[in-house]
């Protein structure tokens, strides 16, 4: 396992991560995410990524309990707050209330006394950003988290981020989470460059494109237990699964044979080509998948790789 800088701090994260979203606490039972995890830590992972909301917080107790067997300062865990937790007015959001209640019930599930970086699990347009900050800033002074992150900001949001924290002399973000994958590229264009100048890591999700870059999806196929069975995930699946699609993945398939690594492999170490790129976020149902995709760390694919995989994406 490699492992990269968290962008401008000296944090130090594997280049493949293991995530907890629609896995632990739902669709796999304790012990096998158990097993998963213990999977993931022998591979090297050391960066595990969750959040308030996922299965309502199980996905963190159970994160919690499994790496419990392991020294605290051998691993780095991750947190997130925004969406809603309740009924309530207060119950969503940046607000300070909420980052603070959300991180002290995060640590509680956790069983851990801080979390490493915390996540602004999407932008809040209803609260001050300043507020926002401050409020991590004071819990980063605190000991109680100890990089900020956030997911899924725009780059204008980003550098308002920056500006910001410098103006009042707050902790600057390290990390931003978006979705990134070889049929996903968005960030390209404007994120990547403004993280890039202000020293910004991508943790990227959804990698393997929910499923899809492994080629199990072939032909609209949903197999049982499969991420794409899930509904909110199966309907972007069969949206996105036509002719030019599967073509697409018949040709990355056979590309990566060529090379003798899976599809999967292939599609992970396309995402680590950037060096913007501190991780990549995968999950896994099966102690298996997290082996198989924990080696594409090691997978440098060559100039001319890259381009025939261009090629293919322009079809």
């Amino acid at each position: 396992m490699n492992y990269r800088r968290l962008g401008r701090s000296g944090l130090k994260v594997s280049e493949i991560s293991l995530g907890s979203w629609l896995t632990f606490g739902q669709t796999i039972d304790e012990k096998s995410a158990e097993l998963i995890i213990h999977k993931a830590y022998d591979m090297g992972i050391n960066f595990f990524d969750c959040a308030n909301v996922y299965a309502k917080g199980m996905a963190e107790t159970v994160m919690g309990k499994a790496l419990k067997s392991f020294e605290r300062e051998s691993y780095v865990i991750t947190t997130k707050a925004f969406w809603p937790v309740g009924e309530g007015p207060n119950d969503r959001g940046l607000s300070r209330k909420h980052i603070i209640e959300q991180v002290h019930s995060s640590l509680k599930r956790m069983n851990v006394d801080y979390v490493d970086v915390f996540y602004c699990h999407r932008y809040d347009t209803e609260t001050p950003l300043e507020e926002t900050l401050r409020a991590i800033d004071d819990l980063i002074r605190q000991g109680k988290i100890l990089y900020a992150g956030v997911s899924e900001w725009s780059a204008a949001q980003l550098q308002e981020a920056v500006h910001v924290a410098d103006r009042y002399l707050l902790e600057r973000i390290v990390v931003n989470q978006p979705q990134y994958n070889m049929l996903h590229r968005d960030i390209e264009d404007e994120i990547m460059p403004i993280s890039e100048k202000n020293g910004i890591s991508q943790v990227v999700w959804s990698p393997l494109a929910q499923g899809v870059l492994t080629g199990k999806y072939m032909e609209g196929k949903i197999p049982k237990g499969s991420r794409a069975s899930n509904e909110e995930v199966n309907t972007w699946v069969k949206e996105i699964l036509d002719d030019i699609m599967n073509r697409k993945v018949t040709l990355l398939s056979e590309l990566a044979s060529s090379l003798e690594i899976t599809i999967a492999q292939l599609a992970l170490s396309w995402t680590l080509r950037n060096p913007n790129v501190a991780s990549t976020l995968v999950g896994a149902s099966t102690p298996e998948q997290i082996e198989e995709n924990a080696k594409a760390s090691s997978v440098i694919l060559p100039y001319e790789v890259l381009n025939e995989i261009e090629s293919i994406l322009a079809i």
